[in-house]
């Protein structure tokens, strides 16, 4: 029940023709569900580590399905990462390096072509339920990048005018985000039932566990690990109410479920931040505590229970692989820099490919290639309210099979290894080729009349 039935289910796919034959196989697609939270470090899961916080629901899913110990982010911050998914391209292609605002007025280019437009194509419901933040005016929202249906906060939810839109219409301006959870499960509930007699793909992003970080009554106080595992464990229950949800319509033998996260935690916010567990660092660096996030998932009776799949994978690799599943053609007009996951998945088999660069912004810091990884020499950050303090360091290498946590550098005692990933990162950078230049985020007010009024304030020489 490995391989064979997806390869087979593809096949009909490809060879499917006529209105008759074409209703038949689309009965056969499988539902996607796809469970994205915000900050979520590798820490922060039973199944890979956490004592403190229960997460049996997720912790199901790694146990009838599979779990990836090494899952790349396409970035250690939000709106890059969020890019890199539903595209397949890493976003530095796409000039999306940082974070959008609510003052924005840029966004990802609707030209990019999204799995859900693709999912769409072949005859899928395609909902998106909670966070976007890949532009909020109505020419970069959901609806215009494949979606049918849009409920949720188009941004972090700590950022100005924090509203819930649905479609392209703000329905609340006044949003208890003690209740967001709940209220994301109970739209995604509606959307699964919703949807009758084709397949449908959820897109299940949720604001938490994103500061300011909030939990409904019922899960105040459940947790060991304070309010921050009081919300990871509202989450949990949340995939429990799907999960539950599936088996009632009796699709979950149907369905694939994914959940994962957009990058590490972020660790300046104290216990309210998350934990990257045994890896070194966190959100907005590009140490593996910031992009290597905690990425589980099951379908009954396609993926053999109980798998731990240990080399690279990234967050780009949905994008062909849904493709893969559907039938549908890998867009050939663009590059797509994800690799299809189905022989992982179903297979047993391994991922083409073990590269990985690491952009933090416009900034290329890091290779890897295998075990190794390389980091450029970094001039060190002084710490900020919103960035973590970090020390400078020179040219670092680490074998990452050996030394997850990144603490031991092997640059001087392997001169040659250090030389060639030097050389194979330069020569990965330049097959990039042209990048474009990193879309206008915000741009400063002009406050040159209160400088004006502070100048005459000045006693005059």
């Amino acid at each position: 029940m490995k391989g064979k039935p997806m390869l087979i289910l593809v096949s009909c796919l490809l060879l499917a023709c006529g209105t008759d034959k074409g209703d038949e196989i689309q009965s056969q697609l499988p539902n996607i569900v796809f469970i994205f939270t915000d900050d979520l470090g590798y820490g922060d899961l039973g199944c890979f580590g956490a004592t403190d916080i229960a997460t049996p629901n997720i912790d199901r899913i790694a146990a009838e399905g599979i779990k990836f110990t090494s899952f790349l982010s396409a970035s250690p911050v939000c709106s890059p990462s969020r890019a890199g998914l539903l595209t397949g391209r890493m976003p530095q292609r796409m000039g999306i390096n940082a974070v959008f605002f609510p003052e924005s007025l840029s966004g990802m280019d609707p030209e990019e072509i999204t799995i859900a437009e693709i999912l769409k194509e072949k005859g899928y419901r395609t909902g998106i339920v909670g966070k976007w933040h890949l532009g909020h005016l109505e020419k970069f929202l959901p609806l215009n990048q494949g979606f049918d249906e849009y409920f949720g906060i188009p941004y972090s939810n700590d950022m100005a005018s924090v509203v819930y839109m649905r479609d392209n219409e703000v329905e609340e301006y006044k949003v208890d985000q003690r209740y967001t959870t709940r209220t994301y499960t109970e739209e995604s509930l509606k959307f699964i039932d919703s949807v009758d007699d084709q397949p449908f793909y959820l897109y299940l992003a949720h604001n938490m566990p994103h500061v300011p970080i909030y939990a409904s009554p019922e899960f105040e106080g459940t947790s060991n690990r304070g309010l921050y595992g009081d919300v990871i464990q509202e989450i949990d229950w949340s995939v429990g109410e799907i999960l539950k949800k599936l088996e009632e319509k009796g699709i979950l033998e149907n369905t694939l479920i994914v959940f994962s996260s957009d990058n590490g935690p972020w660790l300046v916010m104290e216990d309210h931040g998350g934990s990257a567990g045994a890896l070194r660092e966190g959100k907005q660096f590009t140490f593996e505590g910031g992009v290597r996030v905690p990425t589980v998932a099951m379908w009954k009776g396609k993926i053999e229970p109980g798998q731990v799949y240990e080399d690279p994978a990234t967050q780009m690799d949905w994008f062909p692989t849904f493709c893969r599943m559907v039938g549908a053609e890998v867009p050939q007009d663009r590059e797509i820099d994800g690799k299809d996951l189905s022989a992982v998945l179903f297979e047993n088999g391994s991922r083409e490919g073990d590269t990985f660069l690491y952009y933090m912004l416009s900034s290329q810091e890091g290779y890897r290639e295998g075990d190794w990884k390389i980091k450029r020499p970094y001039a060190g950050y002084a710490g900020s309210r919103g960035m973590k303090k970090v020390d400078a360091h020179d040219t670092l290498l680490f074998n990452l099979k050996t030394d997850p946590g990144e603490t031991t550098n092997l640059m001087k005692e392997n001169p040659e290894k250090t030389a060639q990933m030097m050389r194979a990162m330069e020569l990965a950078v330049k097959q990039l080729g042209p990048l474009p230049e990193s879309k206008v985020i915000r741009t400063p007010p002009d406050n040159s009349h209160y400088e004006y009024l502070e100048s005459k304030k000045k006693p005059k020489n």
